[in-house]
């Protein structure tokens, strides 16, 4: 479905100019701790930014109608961004139940205007604390076992942020989620193209509802979920222990579907210990500039933030955008180097991101100026990187008096797959943004419903999936080669697997937000940030045009180069007489919100690769008027 409402975002003249001003990159690494709950809860309610723009009150962008219909109806019923964006991702669960949803989690990053401080609220899933480093060995098809599911924290992690920094109750912002599944909405052309995959067959109930008599519902056919429906009920009405504890006379039987339902084909271990325990954390973000413009982006467990800045900095020193030397968009030159850097990141990416609260991430190490030069130097506009580049070693620019060492010969780690996900950005009348990426991991999951046989048979479904988000670990246990101790990835108990996702903010040199972004698609996440950030800084592309525009991708330190249809031909033959090997997909669905500095004006743009939506407030006519009024009693 085409986006809606698209308006497009070029840096300023103010921003440009401060630009030029800002000599080099001085990228400053923040550690990966989390920020108290007491901080968090100090920063109060959002009141009205004096000022604030009239003419816009509001953008949400999202991948999906209903989601984007969702979230501004909460902003129309005096929510802000994160009571929005609460409301959109349970939204998702409804109509891309293939992405994400309570069966998950993900990472929230908020711009609190009020404060102007900038953070995360980290629902990742965790292992649960009978996770062994070699529990998927022997295992077929892991990411579609039992024991591929995590501690899922999506419900807690939402309920955190209402909490917090909501101006409206779990309850409330449930609404439009709650009438989608129990009244229906009409299966989009994206839903029904993935309904009838092998990862939504993989258990008997997943198959009879998303593929029924082995067909895909056709694209318009109303799709209700009552069971998911009843769930969300429980939610709204006692809260997210409903979720995590098993208290079977309130009707929270949440818990027994997922202990049991994590116990398909080759169980886990997850126990309802394992789930009352979770706790989502608050984070900071990790920091860089890029030609001056300030960037924050999720840290570890993340790998997204690190890797993504580590690769702007490397690339500074090339001319990109500057079509007279060769680096126009797309031109040989500029796909080589973009190569480059996203093989040498992702080697250090492989070896030293995990989760920070159980490993040593040497994150300001990693992000080092010195460090940073050093692994970029090999870079040549019309070289390909021979042979394929190792992890370095960023410990002695984390640590004074830490000597380099040799790397050990040791194995490279496997992972599962991970395609899908959702993001959604937000942002609401008092200059508040968040830009949300959530998921349940590959498609649908590990295909099978939270749910448990009662006695006389019968299936209780909850209607929500389970992730198989475990198998972002390393599937065998692994050696850091320079350390010589277990993968930074290898699993461990209570640990969070080590994610993609990118949900990042670009400010002004001074601090001023300008874009909240993101993106879906597995390690492909990383790159579609970085492609679009090229794309608005270095090619001056507006904010629609660089969304549209092909994208180019590597994930490991090989040198197979995924591009988009539209790669023009003389690149991706120079490519290929490089040594590359080429192959076309498609790559990521960026959703994004943004403001003028100037003027105060707000803007999104949305990604046409799946059923991007941009709804801009206030409006005149109901963007989707099928959809209803989803906050209707």
């Amino acid at each position: 479905m085409p986006a809606l409402q698209l308006v497009s975002l070029r840096p300023s003249r103010l921003c440009r100019a401060a630009l030029l001003a800002c000599g080099g990159i001085a990228i400053a690494a923040q550690a990966a701790t989390g920020v108290s709950v007491e901080a968090a809860v100090s920063l109060g309610k959002l009141p009205p930014i004096p000022g604030a723009p009239r003419h816009q009150q509001a953008v949400v962008a999202v991948s999906n109608p209903y989601g984007a219909e969702a979230g501004a109806q909460v902003l129309e019923k005096g929510g802000n961004a994160i009571d929005a964006a609460v409301a959109i991702a349970y939204a998702l669960n409804v109509v891309e139940p293939q992405s994400a949803g309570i069966g998950g989690g993900g990472f929230m990053m908020i711009h609190h205007a009020a404060s102007g401080r900038t953070f995360y609220i980290d629902s990742r899933e965790k292992a649960p604390a009978g996770a062994t480093p070699s529990m998927f060995a022997g295992v077929p098809n892991p990411s579609l076992q039992g024991v591929a599911v995590g501690v899922p924290g999506m419900v807690r992690g939402t309920a955190l942020a209402l909490e917090q920094f909501g101006n409206m109750k779990l309850s409330q912002v449930l609404k439009p989620a709650i009438k989608l599944a129990d009244k229906g909405f009409k299966a989009t052309p994206r839903y029904s193209a993935a309904s009838c995959n092998n990862r939504s067959q993989n258990s008997p109930e997943a198959a009879a509802f998303f593929c029924p008599n082995g067909s895909a519902p056709p694209v318009g056919t109303l799709i209700k979920n009552r069971p998911l429906a009843d769930t969300l009920r429980l939610i709204a009405a006692h809260g997210a222990d409903c979720f995590y504890v098993y208290l079977p006379t309130k009707g929270c039987d949440i818990a027994k579907g997922i202990v049991e339902g994590q116990k398909f084909g080759r169980g886990g271990s997850m126990s309802y210990a394992d789930l009352q325990n979770y706790r989502p954390a608050l984070r900071t973000p990790v920091e860089g500039r890029y030609r001056g413009y300030l960037i924050k982006a999720m840290p570890p467990p993340s790998s997204g933030g690190l890797t993504v800045l580590q690769m702007l900095d490397m690339l500074e020193r090339f001319p990109l955008g500057d079509e007279s030397k060769g680096y126009g968009f797309a031109t040989p030159k500029t796909a080589n180097v973009m190569a480059s850097a996203m093989r040498i990141a992702f080697a250090d990416r492989a070896v030293w991101m995990g989760d920070a609260d159980f490993v040593p991430v040497p994150s300001r190490g990693l992000l080092h100026p010195s460090y940073v030069g050093l692994r970029g130097a090999p870079i040549l506009p019309t070289v390909r990187l021979s042979p394929d580049p190792m992890a370095g070693d960023p410990r002695p620019y984390q640590n004074a008096g830490v000597k380099a060492t040799k790397p050990l010969a040791v194995a490279a780690p496997v992972n599962g797959p991970g395609e899908t996900t959702t993001h959604f950005s937000v942002i609401d009348r008092w200059g508040n943004l968040v830009s949300y990426t959530n998921t349940i991991e590959s498609s649908h999951g590990i295909g099978v419903f939270a749910g448990y046989r009662k006695p006389d048979g019968s299936f209780r479904n909850h209607g929500f999936l389970l992730n198989n988000e475990l198998t972002d670990f390393n599937l065998l246990p692994t050696t850091n080669p320079y350390t010589g101790t277990a993968g930074y990835n290898d699993v461990q108990p209570n640990k969070r697997p080590r994610s993609s996702m990118t949900p990042v903010m670009m400010f002004t040199p001074d601090g001023r937000p300008l874009l909240a972004y993101g993106s879906p698609g597995g390690s492909t996440i990383i790159n579609s940030v970085l492609n679009v950030t090229l794309n608005l800084v270095d090619h001056r592309m507006g904010l629609q045009q660089a969304i549209d525009a092909p994208r180019l991708s590597v994930t490991s330190a090989g040198s197979t180069v995924s591009l988009e249809a539209g790669m023009p031909q003389a690149t991706v033959d120079a490519l290929k007489g490089l040594g590359y090997t080429v192959g076309v997909t498609e790559i990521g669905s960026v959703q994004a919100v943004g403001v003028d500095p100037r003027t105060g004006r707000y803007y999104g743009g949305a990604d046409n690769r799946r059923e991007g939506t941009v709804i801009t407030l206030p409006r005149g006519k109901p963007l989707l008027p099928w959809v209803g009024d989803l906050l209707a009693p």
